[in-house]
């Protein structure tokens, strides 16, 4: 991976992440729960995976709909969980879909799964497969996606460009998000997603009926930077979170992550989605005796939040 620069945020990130040869999720992904980078909440227990079975459960009896799809299914240990959860009636007759683009992840969820999925590159594949017609989760998926980061100064928005370090460009034309319509002090950061508004809106035209569950940490755009001047980015090694400049010590050897802006999510899908509803985590899980450290207010519980949209 050689750096060019000045490189936008979103550039360097997409080669610290993807770069085929020595991007995180290309070579060291393998590494997900205690004893790699980072651990996902299904690597933590049962209870999400339960909640999202009955939300699938659910809404395939309401709607008629078999095609079950979950895109980044990571280990495939939520999608195995997710069908052990689904009356078996229904496990019977669903067809599971997963949208996979790692090849070691690939692997370890055809070793889980065998025969029990389909897999697909692209959320388009699935759709194709799915004749439109698709009940669809996903769970700290967004938050992979490389994103820009801004810095309001006195003379407005400047974009953050990497080398050597960081530079601070101006920008002419701001990305579609709901964040530049905020009151921020000078000096605040912020992060857009704004590769996943692309994805989204390149493949969620062919979606003709169902229901899609989005779960993230994040919050609407009037919370997510509360006490976060510097932003929200941060990296994950062995464990380890770290912040500010260290985030760039080791490139395509660590994740990285920033927070979900879930008011552009509704707004960059209004087109293509309806019954939007915002909830957290906590009150997604109630009734599944989940453990605190999932339903605690003051962490997992509210820091997570579950989006259900209703296809239009």
């Amino acid at each position: 991976m050689t750096e060019l620069g000045p490189l936008r945020f979103d550039a360097w990130m997409q080669q610290a992440l993807y770069d085929p040869v020595r991007g995180y999720y290309s070579r060291q992904i393998e590494t997900v729960g205690g004893r790699g980078d980072f651990t996902t909440t299904p690597m933590i227990c049962d209870h999400l995976a339960h909640a999202i079975g009955k939300w699938a459960d659910h809404t395939m009896r309401e709607t008629g709909i078999r095609d079950l799809i979950e895109i980044g299914p990571g280990t495939g240990q939520l999608a195995m969980t997710v069908l052990k959860f689904l009356p078996w009636i229904r496990r019977r007759k669903c067809r599971l879909h997963l949208v996979e683009t790692s090849s070691p992840l690939k692997a370890q969820q055809r070793e889980l799964l065998g025969d029990k999925a389909i897999w697909h590159e692209t959320p388009a594949k699935a759709m194709e497969a799915c004749e439109g017609r698709a009940i669809l989760y996903s769970n700290e998926l967004v938050d992979a996606f490389p994103c820009r980061r801004f810095e309001l100064t006195k003379d407005g928005w400047y974009e953050i460009h990497i080398q050597n370090g960081e530079v601070l460009m101006q920008v002419e034309a701001l990305p579609e998000s709901s964040l530049f319509d905020c009151a921020f002090d000078v000096g605040q950061r912020i992060e857009v997603h704004e590769s996943y508004r692309e994805w989204l809106t390149a493949w969620l035209p062919m979606w003709q009926a169902g229901r899609m569950l989005t779960i993230d940490y994040g919050a609407p755009v009037h919370e997510l930077y509360q006490r976060k001047p510097q932003g929200s980015m941060r990296a994950y090694l062995l464990q380890q979170r770290l912040i500010g400049m260290d985030i760039y010590a080791s490139m395509g050897r660590q994740d990285l992550t920033a927070d979900v802006n879930f008011s552009d999510l509704i707004e960059w899908s209004k087109p293509w989605t309806q019954d939007n509803t915002i909830s957290d985590l906590a009150e997604f899980l109630e009734g599944s005796k989940a453990p605190k450290e999932m339903t605690d207010p003051h962490g997992a519980g509210s820091a997570f939040k579950v989006l259900d949209q209703q296809c239009r």
